[in-house]
């Protein structure tokens, strides 16, 4: 999108230079004309940068509000996942104590 406004505009100048050079009609009515379309350039320029400047902060909320969804989703996997490892390591400390237990007896 910005490289199509990029050869619209460039466009627009070559056009108006060429406007320029192959004038037909008095300096100060092309001086004129010139400033117009200078003008409408501007405010081209202007409304695209707008757009582009609107496209990017919509582009960056987008990806902020994906970060956080995403952030979440791993907050409750990681949560699942350290209930498997506890519930892993409780049973490993039942087994240890059990092997205690049975040395306790036999000392």
């Amino acid at each position: 999108m910005i490289q199509f406004k990029g050869a619209l505009v460039l466009g627009a100048l070559i056009g108006a230079a060429a406007g320029v050079l192959l004038a037909p009609e008095k300096g100060s009515v092309t001086r004129d004309t010139l400033k117009k379309e200078g003008k409408d350039i501007k405010n081209q320029i202007t409304t695209d940068f707008t757009e582009v400047k609107d496209d990017l902060s919509k582009a960056a909320e987008s990806g902020k509000d994906k970060f956080k969804e995403d952030l979440k989703d791993f907050a409750s996997k990681t949560s699942y996942k350290t209930e498997q490892a506890i519930t892993f390591l409780e049973k490993q400390l039942a087994v240890l104590k059990e092997k205690n237990k049975m040395l306790q007896q036999t000392s």
